[in-house]
Order: structure tokens, then sequence, then C-alpha cells
């Protein structure tokens, strides 16, 4: 409330003082309830509890161990030709079905034919044909309504941010697991929590101890989606339908155009998911993923260095990366939330010979992969792990001059003071990025939309402050010392609020980074327009930029070179069974 209170004295004074603080998350214990009948059920929830968490551990050995035999990881290492592929599985269609027009096409290849495996009742069915197979949505009624609920314990912007949130709730005991229905967010244990009447009392334990705002999301289900298809005249709508070829290669269109069909090796699966629809996975070797990821992450003109850098980061944040999409039964997906993969068709030969000239090497610090964190650019400098997401710092993410030659000194014009801050994004010159279009912006935003998108990120947050009308002031009121913005206060008709971190880039369409400034418009009347958002770089801007890479390979630096510039103190070493995943 003080900090509330500050918050609202600084903003009616032209907005002249620091906020001093930060409110954190609460890591205050559920109460447990007075009375006997709610100790007895708080009890039962404690042995769930530990009973979860035992699987948990077992079921993670298990996985741990069973990727290390993948990676023939279990022997003493060999030389590098030797070292084996590990399969992954990529959703690369998330949320099919949640559309009832939605329509998927998958093909052979000329001279191949799809061969479908799916289960009728007890007996498993092959088809087999050389035509293409059409998915489509159909809404089935359900013969009685059906609740469909889960405790949130929150809503974040990105995986980081949300992982910090189910660790700390998993280091008070509770059983979590992190989702993806729309934005990532933390919940309750769907199978441990697996009664209306367990959910309610963990639900109220928790509103009683703790300020989080946490709810039961709640949906009445009359119908569901079910993938419907048709081969040979006869229609088929199984839960499960495994797919594949003889030449390991299948065309998936989302559009009626057959040229944005794309090509996947591999085979694909069409799974349930944890939201009533439906997931098409890729079952993928690791090297052959990488050849669908490193054209469309950097592109495939850019400097045979660079290439090689964004492989072995790519390599690395795959391995790392293998637990995101638990809830659903795969690993990782195919776009901007994980890594860009888009298939073969994009492959070329020069991308291909970076991928292989790199094989099984991965990006380490003290034996361990590294938080392979990248993004398009980085606005000059690159940003901590902690100037973006809650979390611990890792040593090798830290603020670094994205330039060939250290002309600003970061330790003595700190990027954390406003007026350095603001000098800093108005230096054009200099930069490894300083040509590229996204390396500054300026962006004026009328309020009326700035109200808009603020009033939908708080709905979808829960948020008690989304029910204001009007803006009266903005502030970034503290900044990190590579200048991103950690808060960013906001006066309402209604409340005054602080939004953190990566949260501003959620809450405004504008800024493409948390690297800017923001200015109040009149436009030559008396009440506030707008803003102007002044800044640079598009993303976080973790880790290494790839536009300065680029610029780094050109001026005739090496791969391990550019690596260790933005990743200082790591290693390029080929995966062993040393290295900790």
């Amino acid at each position: 409330m003080r900090q509330k209170n500050r918050v609202t004295k600084q903003l009616e004074n032209q907005l002249q003082r620091r906020i001093k603080g930060q409110k954190t998350l609460s890591t205050r214990r559920c109460a447990i309830a007075s009375t006997c009948s709610r100790s007895q059920l708080y009890q039962t929830l404690r042995e769930r509890y530990q009973v979860a968490m035992k699987f948990s551990f077992w079921r993670f050995s298990h996985t741990v161990m069973t990727t290390f035999c993948l990676l023939g990881l279990t022997a003493a290492s060999g030389p590098e030709s030797n070292i084996q592929d590990i399969e992954l599985k990529i959703g690369i269609v998330q949320r099919f079905g949640a559309e009832a027009t939605a329509k998927l096409q998958l093909e052979p290849i000329k001279g191949d034919r799809l061969k479908l495996k799916f289960q009728t009742g007890n007996k498993q069915q092959i088809l087999f044909t050389k035509n293409p197979v059409k998915l489509e949505t159909v809404m089935q009624a359900l013969p009685q309504s059906a609740v469909e609920e889960v405790v949130v314990l929150g809503t974040y912007r990105t995986f980081e941010t949300a992982e910090d949130s189910a660790n700390k709730w998993r280091s008070q005991g509770m059983e979590v697991e992190i989702a993806q229905p729309e934005r990532w967010q933390v919940w309750a244990k769907r199978d441990v929590y697996s009664t209306p009447l367990l959910r309610r009392l963990l639900l109220q334990n928790i509103q009683a101890s703790t300020q989080e705002k946490v709810y039961l999301d709640t949906k009445i289900l009359k119908q569901v989606p079910r993938v419907s298809w048709v081969v040979d005249g006869n229609r088929y709508s199984p839960n499960d339908l495994e797919i594949s070829t003889e030449k390991n290669l299948i065309r998936v269109n989302k559009s009626e155009k057959p040229e944005n069909a794309r090509l996947y090796a591999g085979q694909l699966n069409l799974q349930p998911n944890a939201y009533g629809t439906y997931t098409l996975v890729n079952q993928v070797p690791l090297e052959t993923y990488l050849r669908g990821v490193v054209p469309y992450e950097i592109g495939t003109d850019a400097p045979t260095a660079a290439l090689e850098a964004q492989a072995i980061l790519a390599r690395t944040y795959a391995l790392r990366n293998l637990r995101r999409f638990a809830a659903d039964n795969y690993q990782l997906c195919a776009d901007t939330h994980c890594q860009v993969y888009y298939g073969l068709k994009g492959a070329a030969a020069k991308t291909d010979q970076a991928i292989a000239s790199t094989r099984g090497k991965v990006l380490t610090y003290k034996n361990e992969l590294v938080d392979a964190l990248y993004s398009s650019t980085t606005g000059g400098v690159t940003a901590s792990f902690s100037d973006v997401w809650n979390g611990d710092d890792r040593p090798y993410l830290r603020p670094v001059l994205d330039a060939p030659t250290n002309f600003w000194d970061l330790s003595k014009q700190s990027l954390a003071d406003e007026k350095n801050f603001q000098k800093f994004i108005n230096t054009q010159q200099g930069f490894n990025e300083s040509k590229w279009d996204m390396f500054r912006w300026h962006k004026e935003t009328p309020l009326k939309d700035i109200i808009k998108d603020l009033q939908k990120f708080l709905q979808v947050k829960n948020s008690p402050h989304a029910k204001f009308k009007t803006i009266q002031a903005m502030a970034v009121v503290k900044r990190s010392q590579s200048g991103r913005i950690l808060e960013l206060a906001v006066k309402t008709d209604h409340s005054t609020f602080i939004l953190h971190k990566d949260e501003v880039r959620s809450a405004f369409a504008a800024p493409t980074s948390t690297l800017f400034y923001i200015e109040p418009l009149n436009k030559g009347k008396v009440e506030l327009w707008g803003y102007a958002f002044i800044g640079g770089g598009l993303g976080h801007g973790v880790g290494l930029s790839q536009t300065g890479a680029q610029n780094l390979a050109k001026l005739g630096w090496s791969s391990p070179k550019i690596l260790q510039f933005y990743y200082p103190g790591t290693q390029i070493q080929i995966l062993s069974k040393e290295i900790k995943l």
C-alpha cells in the first residue's frame, strides 16, 4: 500500500521522484484451516503432494536417463562422427480445433503414400493412401454438459517467468504444471487436484493466506471439437492419429494455397492436448530439426560464422528446453515462444553445412548447457536474464555493449540512469546493428489505443486494475543496468499500479522491446493525446543478437569468438555424459 501511495504521489508531482523497492511474489505457505474437517482435508492435500512429488521425481529421472540413452551418453563419449541423434517432439500446429472451421491437409511427396494408424475401439487400424488427407474439425454435442476446470495460479507473457512462478509454488510443497492455453499459465496440477472438493479447498487456503490473484477457471462444455477425415469414401474420427510415410517426408498445409505447404521429415501425431483441442506433433531427429530452424531464425544469406553460432545455440536451446510442453505431451513449439521451425522447405546448402560442421556441439557454462537465449536485435546492449524475467541471473547473460569496439563504458555510464539512457538511445552510430531497421524506433500511439491494449492485458491476467476507463499518467520508475524497464507506473481513474519487466511489452502494442522511454503528447490540445514510445531493439535482448552476430562475422570474427562475446565465460563442447542437461 505504501508503494502504491508513493507512486501516486510521484505521478501527481510531475513524476520527478523514483519509486523505491519492488513488490515481490509472496512465498508464504498456505494457511491450515482452523476447523477440524479442513485440517483433515489439508492433510489429505499434503499427502497428495508428497505422492505426486515422488512420482514426478521418478518420471523426471526416467526422462533424463532415456534422453542420455538416446544420445548415446551412457557410454564413454566417442568422436564427433559417432554422436547419436535424439528424436524431438515438436508441436507444429497447436490447439487445432479451437476454431470450428479449422482444416489441415496432409499429403505425401511424389511416389510415396501416407500410412495412417489409429485405434477403433480395441482394434488398431492401418490405412494407406497416395491421396491427400484433409483433417477437418467437427463439433460433437455431448450427451450431457461437462465441467472442465483448473486452478490458475498465474498468467505470464513468457515461459521463463511462468517457470519461476511455478518453482516458487513447488518450493511450498505444491504440485503445479505449466500450460499455454493462449498465454503461459501456472496451474495446480490436474491429476493431483482432481476433484472439485480438492480444487476449492486449495483455492480457499491460498486466498486466505496470500495476496496472489489465483482463481478457478471453470468451463461448462456442451460440445467438444473432434477431428474428422475421409479415406476411400469412409469417414474416421479417432482421438489419436499417427501419420508416416516410407520416405519420412510429409507436407502439411493449413491453407487452401498449395504454395503454403510445409515439408516435414519424420512422423506426425495428432493428439489431444490440455485445452480440449488437438496438437499436430512432429517427431523428428534433432539434427534434422535444426535444418528447419536455422534458415528461418537467421536466414540463409548470413555469413558462415554467424550460421555456425546460430546452429550451436539452436541445438543447445532445444536440449535445454525439452520440458516446456510436458502438460501437452510434447517438448517444443514451432514459433517464437520457442524457436521458429518451419520444416525442410527453406533448407539450404549453406545452412545445412553450418549444422553439419557443428554437429553435436553445444554451448556450456561449468559443464552445464547454457540458457541459450537470443533475439533479433538488442538495440545496442544485451540484457541480463533478470532484466526481462523473474528468476536467478545467469553469470554468462549480462549487459554487453553490442559493438565491435567498447565506446560506451556501461560501468561508468549506467543505463539505469534516465539521462544516460536517453542519450544512449539517441546515439545511432558505432553499433553492430546501426544499419538495421529495428535498431532504433519511434512510435506514437493515441491514448484510446493504449487504453484498449492495457485493458485487454489486465483482463487476461484477471487483474482488479482492469476496471479503469482512462489513463491519467504513465512513467518509467526503474531501469536495469542495461536500460531495460523494470517498473513502469500507470495511474488510471481507478487505481495506480506497476507493470514489471516483460509485462510492458504485453501491455502495449507499440514497443518491440523493453528498451525505450516514453513522452506524453498533446498534439496542440490541452488534454493528453497519447504517448510516444522511443526505443531500440526487437525482442528480449538477452544473449546473442542475430543481427549483431552477422556484423561481427562480416568483420572476420569466428563462431567461437562471437559466442564468447555474447556469452562471456562459456565454452563450446561436444555433448557428452559430463554435461548437465
